[in-house]
């Protein structure tokens, strides 16, 4: 496989098509090497419009998004080069060093704890300095290194609904991306914190992902 050929193909086939055109987010795309962060067993996927599966596979969270929606995403957080960023669901790291080139300091969270060290060694690496990954489960509260406040936080993954604990962690002006709903039916949910008590919240792209875990999901109706 022709690693660059198959980058290209991957930014204007699949990026560019979806709506990603911020000339800072391509460029980004193009010089981050995401085949060092696919898994050996996957490493011809890696340019594929597809979830790339993790070890150890025991939850179905466990993989890399796509790269359109990993692009989409970051496209619409518009993280600046001043900023404290939160991310959610590590996986291999690859979100996280996208983030970490954008942002002044990125705290990732990771459930799985071969996932954790397998993104630490990702971003070492990738001489990635900045980003810190704890492991932790991101729907309970955050406490010392992994507190925010935040100007920035991306779920990489879905939940049922956004938690209002990580709204609460957002400085006002900050922003919260992350995909909400229930199958077949999810989207793209920006959360903006427009002051202490009020925050702004838009849906302007459909997509799919599988649970973050631990996140909590409505209770069933019974009759």
């Amino acid at each position: 496989m022709n690693i660059e050929q198959a980058r290209f193909h991957m930014i204007e086939q699949q990026i560019r098509p979806w709506e990603v055109l911020d000339s800072q987010v391509l460029s980004l795309l193009a010089a981050v090497r995401r085949e060092d962060f696919v898994p050996a067993a996957h490493r011809l996927l890696a340019f594929a419009d597809l979830e790339i599966p993790l070890p150890p596979h025991s939850h179905p969270s466990q993989c890399m998004l796509s790269p359109k929606v990993e692009a989409r995403l970051l496209q619409d957080l518009e993280v600046q080069k001043h900023e404290k960023v939160l991310e959610i669901g590590a996986g291999s790291g690859f979100m996280t060093a996208l983030l970490a080139h954008c942002a002044q300091q990125v705290v990732a969270l990771e459930i799985e704890p071969s996932l954790a060290a397998m993104a630490r060694r990702h971003l070492q690496h990738a001489g990635i300095y900045n980003a810190q990954v704890f492991e932790a489960d991101g729907s309970q509260p955050l406490t010392g290194a992994m507190a925010g406040p935040f100007d920035v936080i991306v779920l990489s993954g879905s939940v049922a609904q956004v938690p209002e604990a990580l709204k609460a962690q957002l400085k006002v002006g900050g922003r919260l991306a992350a995909i909400v709903g229930q199958e077949p039916v999810m989207c793209a949910t920006l959360v903006t914190r427009v002051s202490e008590s009020a925050w702004r919240i838009s849906q302007d792209w459909e997509t799919m992902a599988p649970r973050l875990q631990g996140f909590a999901e409505p209770s069933a109706f019974k009759f």
